[in-house]
């Protein structure tokens, strides 16, 4: 048999973009959903498009969504595309996650933590049973009246504070260039290690959700060491703040929503210090419980990687795989560019191959004459 180079081209890219686009829309009899519906109804795939794509815009996001056809790792990508095209006009201040307007929050550790739990939106609590009323559109308005949620205190301690008064959570060594103006951005300078806290957080806060809830899922079943507990997680509004140039204070320029979590495990004690638990910190965008959970995991096992020049003993110690691996964009891509033409390497290989077939085929030859 011969193999040929496949021909194509621009009219084949064409018709392929278009039935993409039929696919997409599929049966023309039913309604288009619209992409606000998509924000206000499937808001919690926004929220990890957002906080895996970097880019703060629920519309934008509904809209990858819809144009993805549901895919989320193509709906990232697409939102990450478009954040490369917009102007930089400057780094806000650090948001103040103890002034948060808390819609949930929750302790594992704490069962009367100060504050109380809210257990707000949350899943955790269901029955994991299919509502068909929701297939026939018949769920029951709800009553905003009948929700008990007009006292909860504007801001409510976080786990800092609960610990504060003992000194009993380690302390957060502040990065290498914390005296630099603007932090490190790992849109605009190459991947570095050791890397310094703020690359390793913005690395993980991007990184892929299924990935690193596995690397978590493996450190709690004994390849990594630790089971942490949830010292809190809260999720809710924080304002953002930026210093204009012409002002020299703070202005607040807009309100996001977030989710924080806090994992606590094994104390230990380092150098001179008294035994403190030992922390992880996750934070992202928007409604994203199970990821900043896994991402808290994660960063706790990163503080245990081994020193350097030895080698790491479980995988989600070793910086340079986690880091390097997370990126869901990154890795999509380079598992699914195998599809792409590789007809000079098969060529190649394919060459290669007959080769050793006829040198196989000579030997056996050459045993048979022997024998």
């Amino acid at each position: 048999m011969a193999y040929v180079a496949v021909k194509g081209g621009e009219r084949a890219i064409t018709n392929a973009h278009n039935l993409l686009a039929e696919d997409r829309r599929g049966d023309v009899s039913i309604p288009e959903i619209d992409s606000e519906q998509i924000r206000e109804q499937l808001s919690l795939a926004v929220d990890r498009v957002m906080a895996e794509g970097s880019c703060y815009d629920r519309d934008l996001a509904a809209l990858a969504v819809k144009q993805s056809r549901g895919d989320i790792g193509e709906a990232i990508f697409l939102l990450r595309a478009y954040r490369t095209t917009l102007a930089r006009f400057g780094v806000s201040e650090a948001i103040n996650t103890r002034e948060m307007r808390v819609e949930r929050r929750v302790s594992a550790a704490f069962k009367d933590i100060p504050g109380g739990q809210v257990l707000g939106p949350t899943f955790d609590y269901t029955h994991r049973l299919l509502d068909f009323q929701l297939m026939a559109n018949g769920e029951t308005p709800l009553d905003r009246t009948e929700l008990d949620d007009e006292h909860l205190p504007e801001q409510l301690p976080n786990i800092e504070d609960v610990f504060a008064h003992e000194d009993l959570l380690e302390h957060e060594v502040a990065a290498a260039n914390e005296n630099e103006t603007d932090p490190f951005d790992l849109t605009r300078e190459p991947m570095s290690f050791p890397a310094d806290r703020d690359q390793r957080l913005q690395s993980l806060a991007r990184g892929d959700e299924g990935f690193l809830l596995s690397l978590a899922y493996s450190t709690q079943r004994g390849w990594g060491g630790t089971h942490p507990l949830c010292g809190e997680i809260r999720m809710g509004d924080v304002d953002v703040e930026f210093i204009p140039e012409e002002l020299g204070f703070p202005i607040a320029i807009g309100q996001i929503t977030v989710t924080e979590c806090q994992m606590i495990s094994n104390s230990r004690s380092i150098g001179e210090e008294p035994p403190r638990y030992a922390r992880g910190y996750g934070l992202t965008f928007g409604h994203n419980e199970r990821k900043t959970m896994s991402m808290a995991i994660v960063d706790r096992a990163l503080k245990n990687r081994p020193a350097e020049g030895e080698k790491p003993e479980f995988a989600a110690h070793d910086e340079e795989f986690v880091l390097y691996h997370c990126d869901n964009v990154e890795a999509s891509g380079f598992v699914q560019h195998l599809k792409l033409p590789h007809y000079v390497d098969f060529q190649a290989s394919l060459q290669f191959v007959r080769k050793q077939r006829e040198e196989w085929a000579e030997r056996q030859a050459a045993k048979e004459a022997a024998e």
